[in-house]
């Protein structure tokens, strides 16, 4: 597949109303905040982000907010809250799928 093509193609994505994307980004966001299974490490592994690589894209898109309140958007609660209560230890297996899965990342995730 031609990468130059998609980036220089009209997308659907963005014909999308900024309402529309918004209650789907809100929907992805409230999701994620009650599948706490869905470890970081194991979205990283699969998809390449993370809750907080999207609270680090709500700061890219303008949000102006300090590192840690971006999180606590994003994880409902703030983020050392969130760790001590839902995150695992991260295993041998999970680092090497997320760093595999890094390399597949378009430029500037």
């Amino acid at each position: 597949m031609d990468t130059n093509a998609e980036l220089t193609s009209p997308d659907a994505l963005d014909a999308l109303p900024d309402a529309v994307a918004a209650a789907a980004f809100r929907r992805l966001v409230r999701h994620l905040r009650q599948r706490h299974d869905a470890q970081n490490i194991d979205l990283m592994g699969l998809a390449g982000f993370c809750r907080n690589c999207l609270a680090d894209w709500i700061n890219d898109a303008g949000a102006g907010l300090e590192k840690s309140a971006a999180r606590e958007v994003i994880h409902g609660l703030a983020a050392d809250e969130w760790k001590t209560r839902y995150q695992t230890e991260a295993t041998p297996e999970q680092l090497a799928r997320m760093a595999e899965s890094m390399k597949r990342n378009a430029p500037g995730h």
